[in-house]
């Protein structure tokens, strides 16, 4: 029994079929292992690259994937207003019912480009309960939401504490600029910071 007839017997499929879905996987292995290739090992090749044409002058700082969560502590709508994604160096910021989360991680989502963007660097509570990106639900204002509202900007918040470190808070007056959040129940945050 030669290679040709043991391909076949074990797999059903003719040598040149079993050769074709081999390199079909070979190639789809490649390319998602590809998307995992850190941005530490990325970065050497065109490093020494611009070395070698003598630009290492005109060589780009290094700015990580994401910086280091910062607590800012009490931050007013202005200065959250800053970290918004623009700046690589800065955090990313949202506040979500006077807290502020670091979604630094979530670049790709609210950087610059990304779909949510739009919430950077901003109090995002009512625009996550309705679901809307209108720029006027840019805010802290929960009056008039629904229980249903409240409970879809509960479901993100959960979502918010989970993936994103809490690294300060809007003053109680920011915090309920437009109105006073009537409807909104009290979230305890004390217990993620003990």
């Amino acid at each position: 029994m030669g290679i040709a007839d043991a391909v076949q017997a074990y797999t059903g499929l003719s040598p040149a079929a079993a050769v074709t879905v081999l390199a079909l996987m070979l190639a789809t292995y490649l390319i998602v292992s590809t998307l995992f290739v850190s941005p530490d090992t990325a970065a050497p090749p065109k490093l020494a690259q611009q070395q070698e044409r003598g630009t290492e002058a005109e060589a780009e700082p290094f700015v990580p994937p994401f910086p280091d969560p910062v607590q800012v502590g009490e931050i007013t709508l202005d200065q959250l207003r800053a970290y918004d994604g623009k700046d690589p160096a800065k955090s990313i910021l949202i506040a979500i019912r006077g807290q502020v989360y670091d979604v630094s991680r979530g670049r790709l989502f609210y950087g610059p480009q990304g779909p949510y963007s739009l919430f950077a660097g901003r109090d995002a509570s009512r625009a996550l309960a309705l679901m809307s990106f209108d720029l006027n639900d840019l805010t802290g204002d929960l009056e008039g939401l629904s229980p249903d509202e409240l409970e879809v900007l509960q479901d993100w918040e959960e979502k918010f504490k989970e993936r994103y470190p809490l690294v300060g808070h809007l003053p109680s007056d920011d915090a309920t600029a437009g109105g006073d959040q009537k409807g909104a129940e009290p979230v305890d945050h004390e217990e993620e910071n003990a």
